[in-house]
């Protein structure tokens, strides 16, 4: 059990260090292209929204990966396919039930499902501010 958690706390270290990578760029994304977001068209806004949106995202399927590959060094799957969907079905805290790992490594699951909710917030929470901010610049350029 304790190498269990030593294992997932491992993991979800490394998923915060991506997570945070891309939340950093992200950042930087939408602070280098004020001039889309000062517009006064709405197109502009949902198309940097989008492209920071889609950045997050790609993040969380490289942690569901990372995941799905720790399940197949681990030995729980013979296959990446079936690893990478028991991970995203753990990461989404969805619980199908279908595909279960092994007594030995099922504490992994629930662990991956709490880095999930974690890391699918940090999302919601970069993207709403950015979101928010943008449509605050966009009003207040077609005020001006």
């Amino acid at each position: 059990m304790i190498e269990n958690i030593l294992i997932g706390l491992a993991t979800m270290v490394i998923c915060l260090m991506i997570q945070i990578l891309l939340v950093v760029i992200a950042i930087r994304f939408y602070a280098r292209n004020p001039q889309l977001v000062e517009s006064p068209t709405l197109l502009s806004t949902v198309g940097l929204i989008t492209a920071i949106m889609l950045l997050l995202v790609v993040g969380n399927f490289v942690q569901i990966l990372i995941w799905g590959g720790l399940f197949m060094y681990l030995g729980e799957f013979t296959d990446f396919a079936t690893a990478a969907y028991h991970s995203a079905v753990n990461f989404a805290t969805l619980g199908y039930g279908d595909i279960v790992m092994s007594e030995d490594r099922r504490a992994l699951g629930p662990m991956q499902s709490v880095n999930g909710v974690l890391m699918i917030g940090v999302s919601t929470a970069v993207m709403m501010a950015a979101l928010q901010d943008a449509l605050h610049r966009t009003r207040k350029a077609r005020e001006t």
